[in-house]
């Protein structure tokens, strides 16, 4: 069953540019990921120091794979410094 995941990066005052380099970054390795379906980034309109990632998972076992890989490591060890929040990312299925 494919997963969904919503991931809220919420970045501290003068740390957006560095959260939108640290997705910018894991993105290309996450892309190429055989388990990775999709994999969009999105900013507020509303809120510049907002984003979001929406990917979509072959499977569940595919995004633990994806959670435990190096690029992912860095990346979490990279962003968690610069936002004002516990780590926010959601996993899902479709319902409709």
């Amino acid at each position: 069953m494919e997963l969904f995941i919503f991931a809220r990066f919420h970045a501290r005052a003068g740390g957006e540019q560095g959260v939108e380099e640290a997705i910018r970054d894991v993105a290309g390795p996450t892309r190429e990921e055989s388990g990775c379906l999709s994999y969009h980034v999105f900013r507020s309109t509303r809120d510049p120091r907002l984003f979001y990632i929406h990917s979509r998972w072959r499977n569940e076992a595919a995004f633990d794979t994806h959670a435990d890989l190096p690029h992912t490591v860095r990346f979490l060890e990279r962003v968690e410094p610069l936002i004002d929040h516990p780590l926010d990312v959601t996993r899902a299925t479709l319902v409709v």
